[in-house]
């Protein structure tokens, strides 16, 4: 869970409101109901799901989804699983009253043990989790990232120091503006990958 909700906190933190609960989603629908971390996952998606609709100047379903939000987050404590929620429930508040706040005011930092987790600092199994948010957000190949964070984690495993599978996959999370460039590459080294292998298969045939 840690880095999926690192990944959530990151892309939520540039701005990608309505990206941001990809990140989260799975984990979530796999908890018991009401449990606090639940409730957190589920109070964190409607809370950037609030956030996401007002910036689009959907007022009815953002004050709806704000007091819902804190509906989910009312009992947890000032932090939960290191995310600062006191900040999460005071917005969330002044956003139900008021729903155009967004035009004068920037939605909270979401923090992480003290520090906002950014797109820049993630390690890489978050980093990899906010990747493949953006690729299904976009017009993207899936099915490329998926494939090159699959060869990322066997060089990790593999105790490689350098791999170019990590580099890109860590590029295409945080370089928003050559997300398309580096998939390109992805791509590339993909298929080399996929020929050596179907090589080195051959060889034991």
């Amino acid at each position: 869970m840690e880095s999926s909700l690192r990944a959530g906190l990151a892309v939520y933190n540039a701005g990608d409101y309505h990206e941001a609960h990809d990140a989260w989603e799975d984990h979530w629908l796999d908890l018991p109901e009401g449990t606090d971390d639940e409730r957190f996952l589920h109070g964190l998606i409607q809370f950037t799901a609030a956030v996401h609709h007002a910036h689009e100047r959907q007022w009815g379903g953002a004050t709806g989804l704000a007091d819902s939000a804190r509906e989910y987050l009312d009992g947890l404590g000032p932090t939960h699983r290191g995310v600062a929620l006191a900040p999460v429930r005071e917005f969330l508040t002044a956003l139900a009253a008021d729903p155009e706040l967004v035009e004068r005011r920037h939605p909270p930092t979401l923090t992480h043990g003290g520090e906002p987790p950014t797109l820049s600092t993630l390690d890489f199994p978050a980093a990899a989790v906010a990747a493949a948010v953006y690729a299904e957000a976009g017009p993207y190949d899936e099915a490329v990232l998926e494939q090159a964070i699959e060869y990322a984690r066997a060089d990790l495993d593999a105790g490689e120091e350098t791999s170019d599978f990590v580099t890109f996959v860590l590029d295409f999370a945080r370089d928003a503006e050559h997300r398309g460039i580096v998939l390109q590459r992805l791509g590339e080294h993909v298929d080399r990958r996929a020929r050596r292998d179907a090589d080195v298969d051959g060889l034991f045939d």
